[in-house]
């Protein structure tokens, strides 16, 4: 933009009003890119000083001011109360339909009264938050209104003018006035940023997205609102005055979004029945992998003429359903808790409930974090539960019915010794874990480290299920990962053998699925030095923390002699995980472990011979043509394993993030792919497929390990 390198340089104090309208337009098109169209023009760095700017700029000239200004969108004062707001049409909402059956009938409906056979609907997904009416004068913000009653809702302007989705002015051909009704809604990932900084702080926690949204919007000081995550997606048009319309709900949509106002990517035009069942069907199986909360999809009569045909009954449009999704949340008896001892320790409580179904499956167990979620929800046994599921993510206890209480409930005690080996339980000051001392003298912590040790990312041994590792840790034949290479034919043999129970007899074949795990241990023994680190189990330390850490050190001694501030010298590594590194090759025991692992049995009667390959060289070796982008890896990849691909791009120069932001390079998505790929779709972020990162590989003469 022309005006940029002036701007650059403005004086607040000697600015000129074409200066001020110049960097507002500047501040509303950078906005609108980063808040609506999910593609950002300039870092948020830049953005945050042209505003401070502006500011400054409004400070010295106040006259100036306008209310569409970006530094409008918060009040200055709290509102006493909300005023009423009478709705010029009523907003109302949609009839619901819950069936396959009850679709049907919808459609035969619409059929018999408009007559087509090829019958177009618009298609949405069904946004679980707040209804509002936003109201335009002249491509101006002037009011906002929740649903209310249908008729008379509550005035929430100041609040609406904090949410950065929402444009304050329109842009293009707009109506003289226009009444834009829509959905607000607390995007997942901000849900849950803002309640894991609420329990750190001791503020208010959300049950889900949707109170969190209606909550947020309801603040009477606009200045809370404007620290929510809150956004906006349009869905209809309820009234317009000095501009002809579309003739389609669809095509008034894209005249919306034309304006500047959100609206939903997913919304399209099926036809007929079948079409109806089909925009369901995909919509409830890309549900889990969206960023927002949906319970169902809205179907509406394209055809505006058809719609003012059908008109309404007292209370729904005759031309439009919302056919919703089985609950993500349902109310159930919480019959017990029990207690679950991990890999590092942390006792984990589960709640065993009166099962339930719930988000399409039947449910009987809840994760219910740590001593403090139980303390902060006042979880009593025998108290009714909200439980929540949202596709494949665990459930999750998301409140109490207080009120179903009848005295018998009684309160949950956390143990004070572990349940698996009676050590004590100690909870370190700052984490909200409690954790067992017993460290590999506890079964359930040295058949979970076993577990890790042996698994895909890490040693890669096959056959080792949780059913073997507990029968071999029961049988005391292993107290290491070390003891897995002393292992023999006739020990595992003999343990398979063991007649037990007849679900014992029909799983273990014996000799021959021995044979197969002793060779599987064998072909282990050279390993590349980041997958032996992350197989080491240390807290803190995934795989792109290992390759980061064997990509620095030579050789595990010199990582094992490396000090905390030291490692905190390395990229990403923090003061927690540092010490979390140091602390662990301190520990005499496991120094034990790693040198019987590496000794060579020809030395060591004991040592299971592990060759270390060094990743160190090679990689400082490497040219990084790639250095300064950032991929993401979904999906199932069948050419190679996913740490292969991670290894090859860091190798490259890149960085290889867990999420999808703004920020990221491509999305690179083998079978099965999930969020993460909806995420970047929603973005607009370049997708690769197997074959495209095989041929970006190839480039530069890097191919996987075949």
């Amino acid at each position: 933009m022309n005006t940029m390198p002036r701007l650059d340089a403005v004086d607040p104090q000697r600015a000129s009003a074409e200066d001020y309208a110049a960097l507002t337009q500047v501040l509303e098109r950078y906005g609108r890119a980063y808040y609506v169209d999910d593609a950002p023009l300039v870092p948020d760095s830049e953005y945050d000083r042209l505003y401070h700017l502006l500011e400054d700029i409004e400070r010295c000239h106040p006259e100036w001011v306008t209310p569409s200004s970006p530094t409008q969108r918060v009040g200055g004062t709290a509102a006493q109360a909300f005023t009423p707001v009478t709705h010029r049409v009523p907003l109302m909402s949609i009839g619901d339909i819950f069936s396959g059956e009850e679709l049907e009938a919808f459609s035969a409906r619409m059929l018999e009264q408009l007559g087509s056979e090829a019958l177009e609907y618009c298609a949405e997904p069904k946004l679980d938050g707040l209804a509002v009416s936003i109201i335009y004068e002249n491509g101006i913000l002037t009011r906002a209104a929740t649903r209310g009653d249908g008729k008379v809702g509550e005035d929430v302007t100041a609040n609406v003018r904090t949410i950065k989705a929402v444009p304050l002015k329109l842009r293009g051909n707009f109506p003289q006035l226009l009444d834009v009704r829509g959905e607000v809604y607390m995007p997942r990932d901000g849900f849950a940023a803002w309640n894991e900084r609420a329990r750190a702080s001791g503020g208010k926690v959300f049950v889900n997205p949707r109170n969190a949204a209606a909550g947020s919007l309801r603040q009477l000081n606009p200045q809370i609102t404007a620290q929510r995550p809150l956004t906006f997606n349009a869905y209809y048009i309820g009234w317009a005055e000095g501009a002809e319309l579309p003739g389609t709900q669809y095509d008034r949509l894209q005249y919306l979004k034309s304006l500047g106002i959100p609206v939903n990517p997913l919304v399209k035009v099926v036809k007929g029945l079948q079409g109806l069942q089909e925009y369901y069907a995909a919509m409830q199986q890309q549900r889990p992998t969206l960023n927002y909360d949906i319970d169902g999809v809205v179907l509406k009569v394209n055809s505006i003429r058809a719609q003012e045909r059908l008109g309404f009954t007292a209370k729904v449009p005759r031309w439009a359903v919302a056919y919703k999704f089985p609950p993500e949340e349902m109310l159930t008896k919480l019959l017990a808790v029990d207690f679950q001892v991990g890999r590092t320790g942390a006792v984990t409580p589960v709640a065993r409930l009166q099962p339930v179904y719930v988000g399409g499956a039947t449910v009987s167990n809840a994760t219910l974090h740590n001593e403090d979620e139980i303390r902060r929800l006042d979880i009593r046994i025998g108290d009714q539960v909200i439980v929540r599921r949202a596709g494949d993510v665990i459930p999750q206890i998301a409140g109490v019915a207080v009120d179903r209480r009848d005295g018998t409930e009684q309160p949950v005690v956390f143990p004070t010794v572990c349940p698996e080996c009676g050590s004590a339980i100690e909870r370190v000051a700052g984490e909200a874990a409690a954790r067992c001392t017993g460290g590999l003298i506890c079964p359930a912590q040295l058949r979970q480290s076993i577990l890790h040790f042996v698994s895909r990312d890490a040693m890669d041994i096959e056959g080792f299920g949780d059913r073997i590792v507990e029968e071999l840790v029961g049988a005391r034949k292993i107290h290491s990962p070390a003891d897995l290479y002393t292992l023999s034919k006739d020990d595992l043999a003999v343990l398979m053998l063991d007649p037990g129970t007849p679900e014992r007899r029909a799983r273990f074949v014996g000799a021959v699925t021995a044979a197969k795990l002793i060779r599987n241990i064998e072909n282990s023994r050279q390993v590349p030095l980041n997958r032996f680190i992350y197989a080491l189990g240390i807290r803190e330390v995934g795989q792109a923390m290992a390759l980061n850490l064997a990509q620095h050190y030579a050789s595990l001694n010199d990582l094992m002699a490396a000090a905390p501030g030291e490692l905190m010298q390395l990229p990403d590594v923090g003061e927690c995980v540092a010490q979390h590194i140091a602390d662990f090759f301190k520990e005499p025991h496991n120094r034990e472990v790693i040198r019987r692992l590496l000794a060579k049995p020809e030395e060591d009667l004991f040592g299971a011979g592990i060759e270390l390959i060094s990743v160190a060289a090679e990689y400082a070796s490497a040219e990084k043509p790639l250095e300064g982008s950032t991929y993401v890896l979904t999906g199932t990849l069948s050419s190679l394993k996913r740490h292969e691909a991670k290894a090859l791009l860091q190798q490259l120069g890149a960085a290889v993030a867990g999420s999808v932001s703004k920020k990221t390079t491509a999305v690179v998505a083998g079978e099965a792919a999930g969020s993460k790929l909806a995420k970047a779709q929603e973005l607009n972020i370049p997708i690769l497929s197997e074959d495209d990162l095989l041929k970006l590989l190839a480039q530069y003469d890097l191919a996987p390990k075949t």
